[in-house]
């Protein structure tokens, strides 16, 4: 598994004009194939007059779903070239459609393959990007007396205290970086005097 990816910070539009044709990317984070593909046809709809509305994801934290869609373009100068920006980027769990407007003055191969990845990279710029770690998840289990200490204590060091429980005793979920699980074992019983228990549960992605 990858130990950190990036993906937009959010979903956004930016456009650029080449030659009077209006190239308009959206982009937006996403879980999987099905929101992706649900993202494409919303902004379809939205821009249902427009020439060509290419599209290009990237699912999978190691870029296992990758596909992309040249809507009518020549073969190869608009969803391949959005496709290949992304992976430049090192993006992940995301989905980019470039909308045109076509404004009389054809662009030829080259220039739709620049203006497709271009549009991309632009937008990606305008938006922004956010890494996401992986994450090793854990549960701490410490009496009433030091939870709330042990909370306080956490969150001073960085942790990131994901859920707290009460019950009999108090359960606080975190995650944890693999490098650091021996470390955080160590810290944990000189801060709660060996009371606390930690229980090492399955991985997921955070941000940084």
């Amino acid at each position: 598994m990858q130990d950190e990816y990036r993906t937009v910070a959010r979903a956004g539009v930016h456009e650029t004009e080449i030659n009077r044709s209006r190239f308009l990317c959206a982009l937006a984070p996403v879980a999987g194939e099905r929101e992706a593909q649900e993202f494409i046809a919303a902004v379809r709809k939205e821009h249902a007059d427009a020439t060509h509305n290419c599209w290009a994801y990237v699912i999978g934290a190691d870029a296992s779903v990758q596909k992309a869609s040249d809507d009518g373009e020549p073969g190869g100068t608009a969803g391949v070239p959005m496709l290949q920006m992304l992976l430049r980027r090192d993006m992940r769990y995301v989905v980019a459609v470039v909308t045109r407007y076509y404004g009389g003055v054809k662009l030829g191969a080259g220039g739709l393959i620049r203006a497709y990845g271009g549009a991309v990279g632009e937008a990606l710029d305008a938006v922004g990007t956010r890494t996401r770690r992986r994450f090793r998840l854990a549960t701490v289990t410490v009496d009433h007396q030091r939870a709330g200490k042990l909370q306080n204590d956490l969150r001073a060091t960085g942790r990131e205290v994901r859920a707290v429980r009460y019950d009999e005793a108090v359960t606080i979920d975190i995650g944890l970086p693999d490098a650091e699980v021996d470390a955080f074992r160590s810290w944990l019983a000189d801060t709660t005097a060996g009371t606390a228990g930690l229980e090492l549960g399955g991985e997921a992605y955070g941000d940084v």
